[in-house]
């Protein structure tokens, strides 16, 4: 076992960070003090990072062994010297980006780097990336930042320049499957029928094989097309489908609030009778305000996959309808994505695809959920 097991269908990335770790070691090669980790959702951005940051710290050899006490701490998110940085809400202000900064600027206790590990560093303001910038300029001599982002033009150009690329790919299905089969003994069928689902993202794809819930949802989304057989009809599905993200986002921010809201009580000195101190309630609502932020930012990624699901189905009829030789991501659906496609032109289905799209580009420009996809679904109905 390594640090690298987890980087699924990513042998060129591990080789490119090998090389690197044993450059950081003899002194040569291709070491850097600042890298962009970039790739589609689901390749395994953070996973590379964290596995390159464990890999630096490793204590061991060959580096990145898996085994020895750095390497647990840092791939179980305990490293003294891993600080890692993930935007709670939509956006990562310039105010946490200064004190992240400066939290950089230390020494390593311990180890010989100390690594920034930011998630999701597309989400930076404009003034937060102007002060991100100016630390990747000048940054200590033993500090490494590992900035994750879909792809290099989310990052401001300044920034990318002076960083090391390393761009992962979407991972296999079969390569996905086989992850699910050997670590987590789920079924080869069930295995293959969620990676393809998932279309290379292996945490949905572990999701969809484990969770009845989720395969539930998905099938509901993929049911929308033949649900759109008029106006109203059109919108009472796109109703649907944002309540359902709605659910899915409730469901998975409850547990989080719950858990950081009973730490932060017991941190600032609950009572036995749950009372709190003078002088806490500004803090409370700073956490209550970042958790309603948080579930903004999970309810749109939630809708989000789902939409991604939707264009799956019409990209199969896309597929039909053009005769191509690629396997469908939904062969359960096989008749009706036959008949789907009997019945439309290639034309109509790319309009219905571009017309997700455009919906997905309005949620990230924050429109109104609801009018965003009514008017998709308004649009997938006339094609």
């Amino acid at each position: 076992m390594s640090v690298w097991d987890d980087l699924v269908g990513q042998e060129p990335v591990v080789a490119q960070l090998r090389t690197a770790v044993e450059g950081s070691v003899s002194g040569q090669g291709s070491m850097t003090h600042a890298w962009l980790f970039t790739g589609p959702p689901g390749s395994g951005r953070s996973t590379a990072a964290r596995a390159f940051a464990a890999a630096l710290l490793c204590q061991d050899s060959p580096r990145g062994c898996g085994h020895c006490p750095s390497c647990h701490q840092v791939l179980q998110g305990t490293h003294a010297d891993v600080l890692a940085v993930r935007p709670s809400g939509l956006s990562y202000s310039v105010k946490e980006t200064r004190a992240l900064v400066l939290r950089a600027a230390s020494s390593p206790s311990g180890g010989r780097w100390q690594v920034v590990l930011f998630e999701d560093a597309d989400r930076v303001t404009e003034q937060a990336a102007n002060a991100l910038l100016k630390a990747i300029e000048e940054p200590p001599p033993r500090t490494v930042w590992l900035l994750c982002a879909p792809s290099p033009d989310d990052m401001l150009v300044t920034i990318r320049s002076r960083c090391r690329l390393v761009t992962l790919r979407t991972p296999p299905a079969g390569a996905v499957a086989d992850v699910l089969i050997r670590r987590e003994g789920i079924d080869p069928e069930v295995a293959v029928g969620a990676a393809r689902a998932a279309q290379g993202h292996i945490g949905r794809a572990k999701r969809l094989a484990t969770d009845e819930e989720s395969r539930q949802r998905r099938r509901d989304v993929l049911g929308m097309p033949s649900r759109l057989t008029g106006v109203g009809q059109a919108v009472g599905a796109a109703e649907v489908l944002v309540k359902a993200a709605d659910a899915d986002a409730k469901a998975t921010t409850e547990e989080l609030n719950e858990a950081e809201t009973s730490a932060m009580r017991q941190a600032l000195g609950e009572s036995a009778k749950g009372r709190m101190p003078r002088g806490t309630a500004g803090a409370m609502k700073e956490l209550e305000d970042r958790q309603k932020s948080r579930a903004t930012r999970v309810k749109r990624d939630s809708l989000d996959r789902a939409l991604l699901d939707l264009a799956s189905y019409y990209r199969d009829v896309l597929t039909l309808q053009l005769g191509s030789d690629v396997e469908l991501v939904n062969a359960d659906r096989g008749p009706e994505l036959r008949s789907a496609a009997a019945a439309g032109t290639p034309e109509a289905t790319l309009r219905r695809l571009e017309a997700i799209m455009q919906c997905r580009e309005r949620l990230g420009a924050a429109v109104n959920p609801l009018l965003a996809v009514e008017a998709m679904a308004l649009a997938l109905r006339t094609g």
